[in-house]
């Protein structure tokens, strides 16, 4: 395959607009379908992108014409529908968390690996050019030994199906983010949770535990008036911080502090462009199906450890981490 890929988005809401704007600008994919079980979201999004409307994911998948798919329908209907894809030979790029469970994540990617398709989990901050530069300041060692890495998550409930609560759908960027910059999966994890004013958990602190001196702290909750998406990196000989939304970071040391300047770029079309590229250039993924099924054991017991209250230890922490 040369050039170009061709692409099936799965869910026409908030998100599943996103993916299709995306893959109708970017030069290397070509938007054949957009599938909604909401006829008129489907076809009023495959029409402002050049695409073809679908209402049952089925139908797209036997179009031979699709390549690969993205699904950006609710948590709970990810692992039917990934499975159905893999099965019809698609590469899958599911959004975050890419399934309601561990089992389910477990069973996608062996169905992966073994149809030879790729399957890519949507965690857009991996693509953040913030997080980038932090990730070269860690590994050049100019903040030095890093000890603590601490992240803000928190807003309104976002209006949109809830199936999962706040730390499979909102935490887990951050458990993702952790590993990403520490290169290795906690030893154990303890937090707290509780559901304010939702079903499901709405407010969550979670501390992740590493080998050496690293901790990753994790605020997330759908309560804060103000929508806040920080992470501070704290170092033996300095302090990076990050504000997602606007990509700016800070770096002091003991004498100084500086703001480099940089270009805000959109981390989902980086994230897409890569999902892309992967596929033409038949390679895995930057982000693939373990990462998320690492960051979906994190979430799992990190729950189950404030249901306990009590530290859990991680499971073959550092023998099943992948970069």
């Amino acid at each position: 395959m040369v050039g170009k890929a061709n692409i099936g988005v799965i869910g026409a809401g908030s998100w599943g607009k996103n993916h299709a704007r995306v893959f109708s600008e970017l030069e290397t994919s070509r938007l054949v379908g957009v599938c909604d079980l909401d006829s008129k979201k489907a076809t009023r999004l495959a029409e402002k992108c050049g695409a073809s409307p679908y209402t049952q994911p089925e139908d797209l998948l036997e179009n031979s014409e699709v390549e690969a798919v993205t699904i950006c329908t609710p948590t709970t209907t990810h692992y039917e529908i990934a499975q159905k894809a893999i099965e019809h030979g698609k590469h899958v790029f599911v959004e975050k968390p890419m399934v309601a469970t561990t089992k389910e994540a477990s069973r996608l990617i062996e169905d992966s690996e073994r149809r030879g398709v790729n399957l890519m989990v949507g965690f857009i901050e991996r693509f953040n050019p913030g997080v980038q530069r932090i990730k070269t300041l860690i590994k050049d060692g100019v903040l030095g030994e890093v000890i603590l890495a601490s992240a803000r998550r928190v807003g309104r409930w976002p209006r949109r199906i809830g199936d999962v609560g706040v730390v499979k759908d909102t935490a887990i960027h951050d458990f993702d983010i952790m590993r990403y910059l520490f290169e290795q999966d906690p030893h154990s994890v303890y937090a707290r949770i509780a559901n304010s004013n939702h079903e499901l958990e709405d407010y969550a602190q979670v501390v992740l535990s590493f080998d050496g001196v690293q901790t990753g702290f994790v605020e997330a909750n759908w309560l804060t008036p103000r929508k806040i998406r920080t992470l501070t990196v704290t170092a033996k000989e300095g302090i990076a911080s990050l504000d997602y939304l606007t990509q700016e970071i800070a770096v002091e040391d003991i004498n100084t502090m500086v703001k480099p300047s940089s270009k805000w770029k959109e981390p989902l079309m980086i994230e897409l462009k890569e999902f892309i590229q992967s596929i033409i250039e038949a390679r895995d993924p930057l982000v693939t199906g373990h990462d998320g099924l690492r960051a979906l054991e994190i979430a799992e017991i990190a729950i189950k450890s404030a249901h306990r209250n009590q530290v859990i230890s991680f499971p073959e922490h550092s023998a099943n981490y992948r970069r």
